[in-house]
């Protein structure tokens, strides 16, 4: 599981991330789960990290899901049509407990 910081912004955090990602995915984990209750600014640089985190689950053959999403990230997700992309979670424990 990794937890997103209240601000997603892209930049430096996009970096690690995908670093983050990269081990986790090549490490042999099968699900991936993005904690982002804790986020209250997300931009678009902040969606293109999880686009791009997707694209890394995908191409290593593990699942991606979010949990805890806030309702202002929520409708952002909305907005772009990319409820429709992500597996999305109401808690945590559901995200990791779900097969």
């Amino acid at each position: 599981m990794i937890s997103f910081p209240e601000q997603v912004l892209g930049g430096a955090d996009a970096v690690e991330l995908a670093g983050v990602v990269r081990d986790a995915v090549t490490g042999g984990s099968n699900v991936l789960v993005l904690d982002l209750g804790g986020v209250s600014v997300m931009n678009s640089s902040g969606l293109g990290m999880l686009v791009a985190t997707l694209s890394t689950t995908s191409k290593h053959n593990s699942s991606l899901r979010l949990a805890s999403v806030p309702e202002k990230v929520a409708s952002l997700l909305a907005m772009t049509q990319l409820t429709q992309v992500f597996d999305i979670r109401d808690t945590v424990d559901s995200a990791v407990s779900s097969s």
